[in-house]
């Protein structure tokens, strides 16, 4: 008995509410306008705040979480004010004494240069910047090797000749070539490639990486003019 007059209820509403929307049918094309939008502005809000979210966490895993970066300071000479990394004070020694001093530092990388040059294959050549690096480097950005290998130690203290390219320069110096094993020459030193650099996502400081040539890092005393990058392990 209860159920058949809730039953009846409903139906009872149900058919008031209808004839109250065909009676009053520019207050309900309104009301149901209102909704939609409200709706739709929430969503829109959402979205945008999740794609900042992800395009910042891109970003931040471009450049490496937990990450610090040292570089050495400007110098003046007859009055003019040199820029970032004019004064060459840092050396190999420094990454390698904060790597054992600091119980905090998982890893330090030692870099010098990024200087633009003409890099050549044959009859090709491509202007990219050439960073000199250790093989912590690959740990502390936390940067892939999709085909070949990464620079080793004994590659770095036997002075090898070997260099690291991104995705651009081996498009546009070998083309459709495999370039692991091939060489390239920069100021006229030639150079085997031994690693191709992945992609890692579409940042400015991703497509850094990708545009850039990477070599060993200058021998040990000599001075790192970008300075060195250190990633630190969990606290506590």
């Amino acid at each position: 008995m209860l159920g058949a007059l809730s039953a009846l209820m409903i139906l009872e509403n149900a058919r008031s509410a209808a004839h109250a929307l065909r009676v009053n049918k520019l207050r309900s094309s309104l009301a149901m306008l209102g909704i939609i939008i409200g709706v739709g502005s929430v969503i829109a809000m959402v979205a945008v705040g999740a794609g900042a979210h992800a395009r910042v966490t891109e970003q931040i895993q471009s450049l490496g979480a937990n990450l610090i970066i040292v570089t050495a300071g400007s110098r003046s000479s007859s009055g003019v004010r040199g820029g970032q990394g004019s004064q060459v004070t840092l050396t190999e020694d420094d990454a390698i004494a904060i790597q054992h001093q600091v119980p905090a530092v998982q890893a330090a990388a030692p870099a010098s240069g990024h200087t633009p040059m003409q890099v050549v294959h044959r009859n090709f050549n491509w202007a990219t910047g050439v960073l000199g690096i250790t093989p912590e480097t690959l740990e502390v950005k936390e940067w892939d090797i999709v085909d070949g290998r990464p620079i080793t130690a004994e590659d770095h203290r036997g002075a090898a000749k070997v260099v690291l390219v991104g995705q651009t320069v081996a498009r546009n110096l070998f083309g459709d070539e495999n370039p692991i094993g091939l060489s390239l020459r920069i100021r006229r030193v030639p150079f085997t490639v031994i690693g191709l650099l992945g992609l890692k996502g579409r940042t400015r400081l991703a497509k850094t990486r990708t545009t850039s040539l990477w070599s060993r890092c200058q021998p040990r005393g000599r001075s790192c003019s970008a300075g060195y990058r250190a990633r630190f392990g969990p606290c506590g």
